[in-house]
Formats: structure tokens, C-alpha cells, sequence
């Protein structure tokens, strides 16, 4: 019993793991964009529709038309064969077949004797052939040949009477639905033209989400948005709306944080500047040497906070030359007896924020620069993102320490601190820039035996 449960319970693992690999397949199949799907739930629909027409009344439509006109093709052949049999004075069949070819639309001939040719392959799809060859049966009690293959316009018929056989050769329109094609052309011309018309109102529609979302984009890298309005249906307006609001809600805070940092440096620089000058007056004193210290610390963590808090938010987009920013870190290393190498591939230059990217790859490299001997960078700019590895030899950043080290003045004492002056705002400030463009900072191993520094941003 134990065994047929677990059997059981084995079989229905094996069949829900098999329809959940479907499901992942499916959906790596189907289109990610909102515009191909919208046309595919349209499209779809439409198919199956079209397909179950065609599949049952169009079925039911040939076998029924074909019936009726086999049936009666085949009364006619009967007809020709009573005549024949009734009036046997005709000996040359001329009546017969004028009758036939005038009011039977058939033509006819008879020939003496001979036999019916051998049976031909019945066709697998032919619903002409095996209407029509029941029809003969039913209606007329004689063996008979049929020829229904091929694209010829005619259907040939030969019926074996006593001494002689009679052929007959019917338009294939007379015993056949001919009309299917034209039915399925208008099928198929309707469901274009309904198409075609969803595809125009898909791209009135779908467009306004896409202005939304390159308006979110755009926002997210902190460049100005312009020109935009909410547009489309009502959801797809109050979504806008509500964009802008939060837009609008979050450039009120910046202003007021940048506002209300402005007027707090300036009282904490007055006040720094008052304990310079009070040191100064006093002179060469060894007991306030700690002091000066002190003030000069307080300076450092001042300026780098209010560096932080700035975030050259209201800096313009434009285009920055990245080997231009390469050459003059590798000058600046090679002063200070460092090695530096980098390799740039794809396009050279690349529409960011210039002074805030500038700062942002300086500043991971003059960390470099302070902690290692050798710098290693590696720029790929693809057609989405813009990818930077900085390796170095340095003496790295413990992986328990790798989140820790973006929290402002977290300051890591046992290793290394990308910040100059020590106020533990250098990783805060270089990830705040990179997600100011839409992208982030990470760190890693480095293969050089260092710290890998990854810099991802939107291309």
C-alpha cells in the first residue's frame, strides 16, 4: 500500500515539474512588450475563431452542397441509363445525347462492349469521391467508375450496362462545392481588415504608456522632463497624473533638503571659521594642537556631507568622451608611480550627467590610486547599459562589509576607505551618483587579488 502511494505521489511530482517546465517555456516564448501581447489577445481569439469555423461549418457546408449535387448528377446518369434501356431503337444514341448535353448539361458517349478500367487509389481527403460513389450505389444497381483526381474541370463517370458502357463526363462544379474558396478569401480579408484596424487603435493606445514610461525613465536618471502630458485611456491618465504629482512631491523635498543644507553649512562654516581664528590668535600652543585637529576633521566631514546631499542634481545631460576621462586618470596615476590600463568597447562616448560621472569614476579611481599599485579598467557599452569593472591590487573590502560600506559615514578601519578625508562618504556619495542615472555600484573580488568595483548605468 506504501508503495502504490508513493508511486503515486512520485507520478504526480513528475507531472506538476512537467507543467511548470511548460509554463516557463511558454512564457520565454511569448513577447515581453504590452503592444504584442495586446495583439495577441486579439489575434488569438480570432484564429481559434476562425479555425472552428472552418473546421465545423465549413466541413458540414461541403459535405452537405456536395450531397445535394452529387445526388443529383447521379439521378441525371440514372435518367440517361432508363432512356438508353427504354428506347433501344436508337441505335446511334443521337437523341440520348443531345438530351443529355442540352437540358443535363452532361456529355455522354456509349461505346459497345469493352470494361471498366481498374479501380483507382481513392483519394484520403476527397469528400467528392466518396459522396459521389455512394450516390452511384445507392441510386443505380450496376458497376461503375469514377474519376474525381486532379485539377481537370470535369468529373469523368463509367457505368457497365448488359453490352455496352456508358461515359459521362459532368463539370465538376456540378457535383462539387466550388464556392469554398471564395467563402474563405471573405474569412480571410475580414479577419485582415478587423486586424488592421486593432493594430491603429493598439498604437493610439499603447503609446501614452510608452510616454510614460520613457518619462519615468528619464526622471529616474535625473534629466528634465518636457513636454509631457497624460494622454489615452482614463487609467492610463490617472497613472500620469499620479506621476507628476510624485514628481513634483519629490523635487519639493530635494529643493527644501538642498535649501535647508545650504543654510546649515553656511551657519556651521561661520562657526568653523570663528574656532580657526580663535586658534590662530592663540598661537603655537601644544594643547590646543588636537583641537585644531578637531576643526580641521569637522571641515572635511562638512564638505563631503554637503557633497553628498547636493548629488549634482540639477546638472544637465550631455555627452562625455569616456577615453577623455581614462587619459587623464592614467597621467594622474602615472605621476604617482601607479600602473593603470583600460579597454573600452563598443561606442566611446556616453550621454550622462558630465561632472557627476566624471566625479563618480574619479572618485573609484583615486581610491584605487591610494590603496593599490596597479588599476585596471574595463568599459563595455553596449546598446542598454554602460558597464565598468575597476580591478585593482589593493587590499580589497571584507565581503561581510560590501553592503555596509554604501551607508553614509561608515567609516572601515581595518581595510580601506573610499573616501579622502575619512568621513566614510565615498561609496554613499559614487552609488548615489550611479542610481541618479538609473544605474548601481557593486563590489566584488577582483582577479587581480583586490577589490572589483562594477559601475552599471542606462546607455
Amino acid at each position: 500500500m506504501a508503495t502504490i502511494e508513493t508511486i503515486r505521489r512520485d507520478h504526480e511530482q513528475s507531472s506538476s515539474a512537467g507543467l511548470r517546465w511548460f509554463a516557463r517555456w511558454l512564457r520565454r516564448q511569448l513577447p515581453t512588450g504590452l503592444y504584442a501581447r495586446a495583439l495577441l489577445i486579439i489575434i488569438i481569439p480570432m484564429v481559434l475563431l476562425q479555425a472552428v469555423i472552418a473546421a465545423v461549418f465549413m466541413e458540414r457546408h461541403w459535405q452537405m452542397v456536395t450531397q445535394r449535387l452529387s445526388m443529383a448528377t447521379t439521378r441525371d446518369v440514372a435518367a440517361i441509363i432508363d432512356i438508353i434501356q427504354t428506347y433501344p431503337q436508337d441505335a446511334d444514341y443521337t437523341e440520348v445525347t443531345r438530351i443529355a448535353n442540352e437540358k443535363l448539361g452532361l456529355s455522354i458517349s456509349i461505346e459497345p462492349g469493352g470494361d471498366l478500367p481498374p479501380p483507382r487509389t481513392k483519394p484520403f481527403f476527397s469528400i467528392l469521391d466518396s459522396i459521389l460513389s455512394d450516390e452511384m450505389r445507392e441510386q443505380i444497381d450496376l458497376p461503375f467508375w469514377v474519376d474525381t483526381v486532379g485539377d481537370s474541370k470535369l468529373v469523368e463517370i463509367r457505368v457497365k450496362l448488359p453490352d455496352k458502357v456508358l461515359r459521362v463526363f459532368a463539370r465538376r462544379s456540378q457535383t462539387y462545392a466550388s464556392n469554398t474558396q471564395i467563402f474563405i478569401f471573405w474569412m480571410l480579408g475580414t479577419s485582415l481588415v478587423l486586424i488592421g484596424i486593432a493594430v491603429l487603435f493598439l498604437r493610439g493606445q499603447i503609446r501614452p504608456i510608452q510616454a510614460l514610461a520613457r518619462a519615468a525613465e528619464s526622471f529616474g536618471k535625473g534629466q528634465r522632463l518636457e513636454n509631457f502630458l497624460p494622454r489615452g485611456a482614463d487609467e492610463v491618465r490617472r497613472a500620469g497624473l499620479a506621476f507628476i504629482l510624485m514628481r513634483e512631491r519629490i523635487e519639493r523635498q530635494i529643493e527644501q533638503r538642498t535649501a535647508m543644507l545650504s543654510g546649515v553649512s553656511h551657519d556651521l562654516r561661520t562657526v568653523l571659521t570663528r574656532f580657526k581664528l580663535q586658534l590662530a590668535l592663540v598661537g603655537d600652543n601644544p594643547e590646543l594642537a588636537g583641537m585644531s585637529e578637531d576643526v580641521e576633521d569637522m571641515q572635511s566631514m562638512l564638505e563631503g556631507y554637503m557633497a553628498f546631499a547636493r548629488g549634482e542634481a540639477e546638472e544637465d545631460v550631455g555627452k562625455v568622451t569616456l577615453s577623455d576621462i581614462f587619459d587623464r586618470l592614467e597621467a594622474d596615476f602615472r605621476l604617482h608611480g601607479k600602473d593603470f590600463s583600460y579597454s573600452i568597447e563598443g561606442e566611446n562616448t556616453v550621454a550622462v550627467r558630465p561632472n557627476a560621472f566624471t566625479r563618480l569614476v574619479t572618485n573609484l579611481a583615486s581610491n584605487a590610486r591610494r590603496y593599490a599599485h596597479t588599476l585596471k579598467i574595463d568599459a563595455k557599452h553596449g546598446s542598454k547599459w554602460l558597464t565598468l569593472v575597476f580591478d585593482d591590487d589593493g587590499p580589497g573590502i571584507p565581503a561581510a562589509s560590501r553592503e555596509d560600506v554604501f551607508k553614509p559615514f561608515f567609516r572601515l578601519d581595518a581595510a580601506r576607505n573610499l573616501d579622502n578625508s575619512g568621513t566614510g562618504l565615498g561609496l554613499a556619495i559614487a552609488r548615489d551618483i550611479a542610481r541618479s542615472h538609473g544605474g548601481n555600484v557593486t563590489l566584488g573580488d577582483s582577479p587581480l587579488g583586490g577589490l572589483r568595483a562594477t559601475i552599471r548605468i542606462p546607455a
